[in-house]
C-alpha cells in the first residue's frame, strides 16, 4: 500500500466502520471469508488478520475460532488501528503497525492462518506476489491463506455494475457521512483495475500455494466480490 493510500485510509478512519456498516452484506462476507478459513485450519491457534483495518475482520475471525485463537492485527494505517483499538477485544488479540509483505520482522513464529480481506487490491501490482510469498513463509506446513477481495477484470456486467453502484450509493454516502470521498474515488479505481481472479490464483499457484479455490459471494456482488482460498503445503 502506497504512502498516500495509507493516509487516505488515516483520514477516513472516524468515519469508516459508520459507511461500511451501510452495506448490508458487509459483515456477512468477513464472517464467510473467516468461516473459509476456519474450514482450512479447524484447529488453529496463532492468526494473522493482514490488512485488519479497525477490527472488523478480526472480529469475524473471533466469531469463527472463538477466543482461543491468538490473532495479530496488522495494518499500515495508525488511523485504521487507533480506531481498532478503541474497541473491547479478548487478551489474544494485538494490533500493530505494519505493511504487507513485512511479516517476517513483525512474528515471532510461524502462524497456523492469514486472512487478508479487502487488502490485495491495495498493494501495488509490482509487489502482489511479493506479499504473497511473504504470507506463504509466514504459515505453517499446512497452514492456509484465505483472501476477501473485489475482482471485476474480464467480466463486463461485473465492472458496469460495481461502477454503478460506485456513483449512485457508495460516492454519495461517502459524501454524506463525511467518510473521505476521495478514498473512496480510489477504492472505486482500484477494484477496477485489480488482477482477474484467474490471474490473482496463478500468482498463489507460483507462489507455492496449493489446493487453491475461488468462489463468489451471492446477491448484488456475485462475480464482483471472491472467496480465495489457498494452502501452504506439508
Amino acid at each position: 500500500m502506497s504512502a498516500e493510500v495509507t493516509r487516505g485510509f488515516d483520514a477516513g478512519a472516524t468515519r469508516y466502520d459508520l459507511l461500511v456498516g451501510l452495506n448490508p452484506g458487509y459483515h456477512q462476507h468477513l464472517r464467510r471469508a473467516a468461516q473459509a478459513l476456519a474450514e482450512l485450519v479447524p484447529n488453529a491457534r496463532t492468526l494473522v488478520d493482514l490488512g485488519c483495518g479497525s477490527g472488523a475482520s478480526t472480529k469475524a475471525l473471533l466469531g469463527a475460532f472463538g477466543d482461543v485463537v491468538t490473532i495479530a492485527g496488522i495494518d499500515a494505517s495508525g488511523g485504521m488501528l487507533d480506531q481498532a483499538r478503541a474497541k473491547q477485544w479478548p487478551a489474544g488479540v494485538t494490533f500493530t503497525q505494519g505493511r504487507a509483505g513485512e511479516l517476517a520482522s513483525l512474528l515471532d513464529e510461524p502462524v497456523d492462518g492469514v486472512l487478508a480481506s479487502y487488502l490485495f487490491r491495495n498493494v501495488p501490482e509490482g509487489e502482489r506476489d511479493q506479499v504473497l510469498a511473504d504470507a506463504f513463509e509466514a504459515l505453517r506446513p499446512r497452514g492456509a491463506l484465505v483472501v476477501l477481495e473485489y475482482s471485476v477484470a474480464g467480466d463486463a456486467r461485473a465492472a458496469r455494475i460495481w461502477r454503478a453502484v460506485c456513483e449512485t450509493v457508495i460516492l454519495p454516502l461517502a459524501t454524506v457521512t463525511g467518510g473521505n470521498h476521495g478514498l473512496y474515488r480510489y477504492l472505486e479505481r482500484s477494484v477496477l483495475e485489480f488482477d482477474s481472479v484467474p490471474r490473482f490464483v496463478r500468482r498463489l499457484h507460483a507462489t507455492g500455494f496449493t489446493e487453491v479455490e475461488s468462489r463468489t459471494v451471492p446477491g448484488w456482488q456475485q462475480g464482483i466480490l471472491h472467496v480465495i482460498r489457498a494452502g501452504r503445503p506439508a
